[in-house]
């Protein structure tokens, strides 16, 4: 009988389970029976070092703190990169595993798996974001940082045996910016798994007495462009429109200069942000809305990249608006309308507000996206190039 299969995944800037990715494929991967170890930080509710929840072992370490500065970024990677040596360290003589994969961002944790690939493990590259674009949508300047982003994916390309791009944009960069194969290089997509993340009845007490509910859930940093949202927010309230309010679900480094901008700019009865909340206080947020939004800055970063919120929003049957980029079309198609970049906050509000005035076309649009969720994005959908990138993994290690 051959041996089981073991693989480790490792995660820096989320806590597993909440990193959903991350668990849909330690869970996808224990089902088609591996044996899976994850490594993440510890965070709020998830403090324990060490779980066993269904059939995965759970390793957590300390969690560095968050730097502010050039040299408090410095130390909390290197803080990261060091627990994540020592414990991978401790999983490997305590478990085995014969593969790491590494989950982006930052692109470091190749240097973690190099020592392992001295005793023929071979390292899978989780391309979750493209860390120089990432970089630039936040500080714009191609400096010195900006280098050591550029050459940390190098290096993480040159180590890699095989790579799970996240769409075919970082299938391409893959390929022509990281010189791999199109053999080693699967499209492994982040879409919701309908089985858990599903509708739940509108609950009108969400919408703050007013007729109409706008909600948005995701990350909140420079690059997300909640700002952006808040100025189209008070450029319908000044409109003369009092019967929209909009929610933002989520947590991240913005979240407290957002709540302030809401007091500067006097929009406490139009917007509210509720931090990280539950699950099931997201569905009935989401599930009540009568339009979601992404406000995602236009930039290259998120040009190429796709959002999990995109496909959360299609899954609830919600009509969307958001920015013209290249993967968030691809991902919508007629689920949303696209706003011109030229025109940010008129063209937007005014988006916003057609839907709003056309139920069915929300309802047309809310049902193209559902069905395109059903019958390509889900997550059940990504399984098989999940499988065939351990598949090209485990066949080096043979050969």
């Amino acid at each position: 009988m051959a041996a089981k299969r073991k693989v480790l995944i490792i995660v820096e800037n989320a806590v597993v389970p909440p990193d959903t990715r991350v668990w849909k494929e330690a869970c996808s991967l224990r089902d088609n029976h591996y044996e899976v170890s994850v490594l993440s930080p510890r965070g709020k509710g998830y403090e324990g070092g060490y779980e066993f929840l269904e059939g995965i072992h759970i390793y957590r370490h300390p969690t560095p703190p968050e730097g502010n500065s050039s040299l408090g970024h410095l130390i909390e990677y290197f803080s990261a990169l060091l627990w994540e040596f020592l414990y991978a360290w401790w999983i490997y003589f305590r478990h085995g595993f014969q593969v790491i994969q590494g989950c982006n961002p930052p692109d470091d944790i190749f240097l973690v798996a190099l020592p392992f690939k001295l005793f023929g493990i071979k390292y899978i590259f989780d391309h979750h974001d493209a860390c120089p674009e990432l970089y630039l949508s936040k500080y714009s300047d191609p400096g010195l940082f900006y280098k050591v982003q550029v050459w940390l994916e190098k290096m993480t390309f040159r180590f890699t045996d095989v790579v799970m791009a996240t769409n075919c944009s970082y299938k391409e960069l893959a390929m022509n910016r990281g010189g791999k194969d199109s053999a080693d290089v699967f499209v492994v997509r982040n879409g919701p798994d309908l089985r858990t993340f599903k509708a739940v009845p509108p609950n009108p007490a969400l919408k703050y007495d007013k007729p109409y509910l706008v909600g948005y859930v995701g990350n909140m940093g420079s690059q997300d462009g909640l700002d952006i949202l808040l100025d189209v927010a008070l450029h319908i309230k000044n409109s003369g429109r009092r019967d929209i309010h909009f929610t933002c679900v989520g947590g991240g480094p913005a979240v407290p200069e957002l709540r302030q901008m809401v007091v500067q700019k006097e929009l406490q009865d139009t917007v509210n942000f509720t931090g990280r909340i539950s699950d099931e206080e997201l569905l009935n947020i989401l599930s009540t809305a009568d339009v979601c939004v992404n406000p995602d800055r236009p930039c290259e970063m998120n040009d190429i990249s796709t959002m999990i919120k995109i496909m959360e929003y299609m899954a609830l049957a919600k009509p969307i608006v958001q920015f013209d980029s290249k993967e968030g079309k691809y991902s919508a198609m007629e689920a949303s309308l696209y706003v011109d970049p030229r025109n940010q906050i008129d063209d937007f509000a005014a988006k916003i507000l057609g839907l709003l005035e056309n139920e069915d076309e929300r309802k047309r649009m809310g049902e193209f996206g559902r069905r395109r969720v059903q019958e390509e994005l889900e997550w059940e959908h990504s399984v098989p190039n999940l499988l065939a990138a351990y598949e090209r993994a485990f066949s080096k290690r043979a050969s």
